[in-house]
């Protein structure tokens, strides 16, 4: 099985969490921590401030490691480093996304989220 290697973001301002709703593939319209594959050679650090700036038109910092949800999906096994992180300028500009929430924590829970990213709620739970 191929295993991909992706790095997340957990966007927090003014007390809320930013999460994204995706608008292609076989989980379109489910909701996600935003970011992306790690290219080779690349830290997940750096492959998260990446992956938001070419995504959201937006400068983060990553912060913090929130640590490691691993997920097999039926054509691939993911690693997600899953990083806590904070807007350094910028606006949230959706280039990939069809929509976008800044939810409170509790609220999280009442969002459809992608297999993987239900574990990175849990993530976020030992943390904030």
């Amino acid at each position: 099985m191929k295993t991909v290697h992706v790095a997340a973001a957990v966007i927090v301002r003014n007390g809320k969490i930013l999460v994204t709703k995706r608008g292609y593939g076989a989980f379109k319209d489910f909701w996600e921590f935003p970011g992306g594959k790690i290219e080779d050679g690349e830290s997940p650090e750096n492959a998260v401030v990446r992956e938001i700036r070419e995504e959201l038109s937006t400068d983060i910092a990553a912060e913090k490691s929130l640590g490691i949800v691993e997920y097999d999906y039926p054509d691939f096994h993911l690693i997600m480093e899953c990083f806590l992180c904070s807007i350094v300028s910028g606006e949230i500009t959706l280039l990939e996304h069809k929509d976008a929430k800044w939810l409170l924590q509790s609220e999280l829970s009442t969002l459809t989220f992608l297999p993987a990213d239900v574990y990175v709620l849990k993530l976020i739970a030992d943390v904030l």
